[in-house]
């Protein structure tokens, strides 16, 4: 590898409004390098890449690229100049194709004399998805009927298909399949030995030692410092992103698996598509975990809990009654955290205020009238409780970091006062401080005698949060696991894949 400084970012400063989010940031980035970056939801990471990749204009501050001043003024212009990023939350565009995501912002290179050839740039598309291995995805698909992690694997294919020189990739891994994350992890690695340099943005600190060479750390807008390969020791690491210790206990230190006897949520002999006959019982004071790959019907199973999909056969019951509604299951006393939380929880043009009173509206109704008063302090004491970092309650929740949107989330069912919450990779995205308090906050609603359906692709939480795990594998469940001290990831593998 060559050392050579392909890009270098001087004092770089932004404001939004009273938020200092990039206070005088300096960093560097060279030939080779899978930096990571790292720090607490409102650190500054993203709003520093989108100043790289002209999403965002610095207030102050100078960078240069290949040695030259570079001022981005769009995202497009800084991919024609070799630096592509693959956002943290939902990069595609609804109910177009996927070839027109693709190649959005260079239709032109289809047009001839007027008119787009809409065949050859489906072509296009499948040769660059072939590439990959992603045949399963066409580029005349319409990209709406593709899931999450599928649209992500899209936004690869769009960010990698003008070999970037660099490549930003935010909070992407979380949004994937097992299969997609080893795609993208060998893309990274591609890159660093063909002397090209990625910026990689995660909360795993496991992943971020794996695969990284560098280390730059941000605390409240500001740069905490960098360390090389061999200073990556995970306690200096979270020291550094948070200003204090953090301990490695996240999770629950008891294994007492006890519940009530009551039945909360129930699925009986459940089918859809390729989920048969699927059974399961989570009563109150009980955390159940649903774990396996993301492409083997786990998250299929929350959505049939909250009524999002509807079964072909069975039935899924809150507290004996049947839900074939999400409208059903809320006044059922039942919530529901989305893994796609920019699409299926949150309004991102409202009001974090709105977000969160929206399921209790029924309880602040008087009339045809809001009362704005209950409005306001159900708001306030969810902002409060959960520490959400915000201006004010009137904020757009489109504003937040991805860790606050998640607050938000969790607040919305926890100031409706849910009995049931069903929690689809409810940590996706948030930082170490922000995990540890979620964990909390889940323990406490265990004790409180809630029902918790908790759905992850990483298996240290579910072992270290649930009373039991059912592991799936092929749209059905292979193992069940008890909580137990001495239960660990390579017990339950063998099951999942």
């Amino acid at each position: 590898m060559s050392n050579e400084i392909i890009l270098e970012a001087r004092n770089l400063k932004k404001t939004f409004g009273p938020t200092l989010a990039l206070d005088n940031v300096s960093f560097t980035l060279r030939r080779g390098d899978v930096r990571g970056l790292i720090g607490e939801n409102g650190s500054g990471k993203s709003t520093l890449t989108s100043i790289l990749c002209g999403v965002l204009k610095a207030d102050s501050g100078q960078i240069s690229y290949k040695g030259k001043t570079f001022n981005p003024h769009s995202i497009v212009d800084a991919q024609n100049h070799g630096i592509t990023m693959i956002l943290q939350e939902a990069g595609t565009i609804a109910d177009i194709s996927v070839a027109q995501n693709i190649f959005l912002g260079s239709e032109r290179d289809f047009c001839k004399l007027g008119f787009m050839n809409q065949e050859a740039m489906f072509k296009a598309a499948d040769d660059l998805l072939d590439e990959l291995g992603l045949t399963h995805i066409r580029g005349r698909d319409n990209i709406s009927i593709h899931s999450f992690e599928e649209r992500k694997l899209v936004e690869i294919v769009r960010a990698i298909r003008k070999k970037p020189e660099i490549l930003v990739v935010d909070e992407t891994t979380t949004a994937l399949s097992h299969d997609g994350r080893n795609l993208l992890y060998q893309l990274i690695e591609d890159m660093s030995n063909q002397d090209k340099s990625v910026i990689f943005i995660s909360h795993d600190l496991d992943e971020v030692l794996d695969k990284c060479t560098v280390l730059s750390v941000l605390r409240d807008g500001q740069e905490v410092g960098e360390l090389g390969k061999h200073e990556m020791v995970p306690s200096v690491v979270r020291n550094m992103m948070v200003g204090r210790e953090i301990s490695d206990k996240y999770y629950r230190e008891d294994y007492d698996r006890s519940c009530q006897e009551e039945v909360a949520l129930s699925f009986e002999q459940v089918s859809m598509g390729r989920i048969k006959d699927f059974n399961l019982e989570v009563h109150k004071g009980e955390i159940v975990g649903i774990g396996g790959l993301s492409g083997d019907g786990m998250h299929e199973i929350g959505k049939l809990a909250f009524g999002i999909q509807t079964s072909e056969s069975g039935k899924v019951t809150c507290g004996g009654r049947e839900i074939q509604s999400p409208k059903e299951a809320i006044e059922l006393g039942l919530g529901y955290i989305s893994k796609d939380r920019d699409r299926e929880a949150l309004i991102l043009n409202g009001s974090i205020q709105d977000n969160i009173v929206m399921p209790s509206l029924s309880s602040i109704v008087k009339g045809t009238f809001v009362n704005p008063l209950k409005e306001k302090k159900m708001a306030s004491e969810m902002i409060e409780q959960l520490s959400i970092k915000c201006r004010n309650q009137n904020q757009d929740v489109r504003e937040l970091s991805g860790g606050n949107k998640q607050k938000v989330s969790f607040g919305k069912w926890i100031a409706k006062g849910s009995d049931v919450i069903v929690m689809d990779c409810p940590t996706r995205g948030v930082d170490i401080g922000v995990k540890q308090a979620m964990y909390e906050l889940i323990t406490e609603m265990k004790k409180e005698g809630k029902a918790i359906l908790f759905i992850s692709e990483e298996l240290t939480e579910l072992i270290g949060m649930c009373d039991r795990i059912q592991i799936m594998k092929d749209f059905k469940v292979s193992k069940e696991f008890q909580r137990h001290p001495e239960l660990r990831d390579r017990d339950i593998i063998e099951y999942m894949i």
